[in-house]
């Protein structure tokens, strides 16, 4: 099993979309999301809506790279010239052969175009394909039907639901869905028709 070497610029693309590692400087690419879609953020234990959210944002995901935690990227859709949003592995066990996919998110223009599944197999590829694993996870709000379905559409396997397992940025407890994909699974069938539904 190969393990993330956190100082390579991995990028992950095809003929729709190319994720490239997340840097500072992608804060003035991502600001018009933060400024003119807050709804964005709805669900998110890290908003960024708002400029100081923002910062606070992306310096939390490039100190998690730095720590070895997390590898964050921000998406660029091929077919419209423009940066679309942002999503990352995180919680990476090498030892456990696991990694978490989440902190998702597209501009609204972005939503329902086919771009997330293009960016999730590309993920869900490099995870099972590149580096190995065993299992891949997800997680959402228990609340955001729209996140829940397009993560079934993959092939995700519901788990269970933690409930009151965090606090919401408002102090609120919220019910947290797992869901997630097997190496087995990927192997057996999920990678094949993901790969039919791009």
């Amino acid at each position: 099993m190969k393990t993330v070497d956190f100082k390579i610029e991995y990028i992950l693309e095809n003929d729709v979309v190319r994720l490239i590692p997340l840097k500072p400087e992608d804060f003035k690419k991502l600001s018009t999301f933060s400024l003119n879609e807050p709804a964005l953020w709805d669900y998110s234990l890290q908003p960024a809506d708002g400029l100081e959210n923002l910062k606070t944002y992306l310096d939390k995901a490039l100190q998690d790279k730095a720590d070895k935690k997390t590898y964050p990227f921000i998406v660029f859709d091929k077919r419209t010239n423009e940066y679309a949003g942002s999503t990352r592995f995180y919680d990476y066990l090498p030892q456990y052969k696991t990694v978490q996919l989440g902190y998702t998110w597209y501009g609204e223009n972005f939503q329902g175009t086919g771009l997330n599944k293009n960016c999730k197999f590309l993920m869900l590829s490099f995870a099972f394909d590149t580096l190995g694993v065993e299992r891949v996870e997800f997680r959402a709000d228990n609340n955001n039907k729209k996140s829940i379905a397009a993560m079934k559409s993959l092939g995700c396997v519901v788990e269970g639901v933690l409930r009151q397992n965090c606090s919401t940025p408002n102090g609120e407890r919220r019910d947290s869905i797992i869901l997630s994909i097997l190496k087995a699974e990927w192997f057996g069938g999920v990678k094949a028709n993901l790969e039919t539904l791009l």
